[in-house]
């Protein structure tokens, strides 16, 4: 890798982010933690460093640090928010409780136009803080480029030693010129010449994946899903027949989607991997059965998933070593790490399958995760990249228990049909109108609530159906799209008329947070 920026983690919530924008210029870069040895971070020489925000104060010893000699490497470094902070004060700054915090759109008066970071950038700019200490005195040779009415430093630099910090979080959408920011730190101050494309990514990935995997066999969980997808087609292009998919269809698919996945991915399909379809719908909907509670059902479906895939992971018992997921970086976020952060998701279940059914099976404890460190968007470009089609990159997200998240109350092989048909419809309609190509996710949800209706000459008693489409871009966040009046009637009008059981059709206008995008 020619060009590299090294991002430094102190335990920051948006350490993602910032790589995703980094890579949004073109330039290749790597999240590595605050523990990461001084000698490492010179053998590797990058181009820039970056060091994150942090939940902690730099002046508690507890706290994550670096060394002083960081900042003496001849690296532009740029510190944000706790980052920022800890280049202050192990540089002889002053760092200090806030008298004021300050959290949210923070409107920043830049002082310092000329600056290498923010040219072109208005002179009063809107930015999102997150802190309660601030730097109360910048180093010695550093100036102050930017403040706000409760924080006297917002951003400071020593453009001779090419060190710049920000108080706030350029990498966040809320922040409106941060991309512009960021890409004059890593262009500009860091010289990055902008030429890293995501091929490169696919075929470093792919490089990786030979020299791990070897000689040796891999599983994979195929859901059919796009990130399930892009890994299959990063290992069967890296390693062919030495991969075995296994595709567990529990009956909670959308309308004929494990036809579909069978004719990607199964014999004659457009990929060189061993490939088994598991029908287990009834053993699903058996388990299933007389639950209501959002949480039993994930919990069911989780339960469920494992004892099935075993079953055919047995079956290569002694001829697999390693277990393979199409994780992305928001279901990391999402399932928490059981100690800093909330269990969103928990069906996600990252890490893999229980422990003691890996340990039985002789696979490798750490599973193979590909694209781990990327959101939906970037998992979609390197699916284009491998030449998978479109329609199948482009293909709405689902979640790992199917519609047993998009069933409110207990699940019956009837409800199901009702969703398969009502999700269909909608999904027709939008792309028909020409919609939903700009959607994030959009789908069909049924909900347990019944209310008395009128066709014909007689009165009903049905089931609401929930329609929902957001707009998002890295499923960390989302807002309800604003879909025509008219296509939501068409739609309404073919759900009623086409989908026994439904008297009523709801559009859900909730954003994420406070909702997630899914009902359940």
């Amino acid at each position: 890798m020619n060009e590299l920026v090294l991002i430094i983690d102190f335990g920051g919530q948006y350490k993602q982010l910032i790589a995703r924008r980094v890579r949004e210029c073109n330039v290749y870069c790597e999240i590595i933690s605050y523990t990461t040895p001084l000698e490492e971070i010179r053998r590797r020489a990058p181009k820039g460093i970056i060091l994150t925000g942090g939940p902690n104060s730099v002046y508690d010893p507890a706290s994550p640090t670096a060394p002083a000699e960081l900042f003496s490497l001849g690296i532009p470094v740029l510190g944000i928010c706790y980052g920022s902070q800890l280049m202050a004060y192990k540089l002889g700054g002053d760092v200090k409780t806030a008298p004021v915090s300050e959290y949210g759109h923070t409107q920043v008066a830049i002082d310092a136009p000329d600056s290498a970071i923010f040219g072109g950038v208005s002179l009063e700019t809107l930015t999102w803080m997150s802190h309660t200490d601030y730097i109360a005195a910048v180093p010695e040779g550093f100036r102050v480029t930017a403040h706000t009415d409760h924080c006297p430093v917002a951003a400071m630099e020593n453009e001779n030693q090419k060190l710049y910090a920000v108080q706030f979080h350029p990498e966040v959408s809320h922040t409106k010129e941060g991309t512009k920011m960021l890409r004059h730190f890593v262009l500009d101050v860091c010289g990055c010449g902008g030429d890293w494309e995501m091929s490169s990514f696919a075929e470093n990935t792919i490089r990786e994946l030979r020299e791990k995997i070897g000689d040796n066999h891999v599983i994979l969980g195929l859901s059919g899903g796009v990130d399930s997808s892009v890994a299959a087609a990063l290992l069967s292009r890296a390693i062919g027949k030495q991969l075995h998919c296994v595709f567990v269809d529990h009956g909670l698919m959308r309308k004929d989607e494990g036809d579909e996945v069978e004719a990607i991915f199964g014999p004659g399909g457009m990929f060189d991997l061993n490939f088994t379809r598991v029908n287990a719908q009834e053993r699903f909907f058996m388990q299933l059965m007389g639950e209501s509670d959002p949480e039993s059902k994930r919990k069911v479906i989780g339960a469920v998933f494992p004892q099935v895939f075993g079953d055919e992971a047995r079956k290569v018992k002694g001829v697999v070593r390693y277990i393979a997921q199409g994780t992305i970086y928001p279901d990391v976020v999402e399932s928490g790490d059981g100690k800093t952060s909330d269990v969103i998701k928990s069906h996600h279940n990252v890490g893999g399958l229980p422990i003691a059914l890996v340990r039985e099976l002789g696979f490798d404890e750490k599973p193979i995760e590909p694209l781990r460190m990327l959101f939906k968007d970037e998992v979609r470009k390197v699916g284009l990249e491998l030449g998978i089609p479109a329609e199948l990159v482009y293909r709405q997200p689902f979640p790992g228990p199917g519609l047993g998240v998009r069933i409110i109350g207990e699940i019956t092989p009837a409800k199901v049909k009702i969703v398969q048909e009502a999700d269909f419809i909608f999904r027709d309609e939008l792309h028909k109108a020409g919609v939903d190509a700009d959607l994030g996710q959009y789908f069909a949800a049924l909900s347990n609530m019944r209310s008395v209706g009128v066709m014909g000459d007689h009165r009903t008693y049905g089931l609401a159906v929930v329609l929902r489409a957001v707009l998002t871009s890295d499923f960390m966040t989302a807002e309800a799209a604003e879909i025509p009046w008219s296509v939501l009637q068409r739609c309404m009008n073919r759900i009623i008329n086409e989908v026994p059981g439904v008297n009523r059709v709801l559009y859900d206008i909730t954003s994420k947070p406070p909702g997630t995008i899914e009902l359940e």
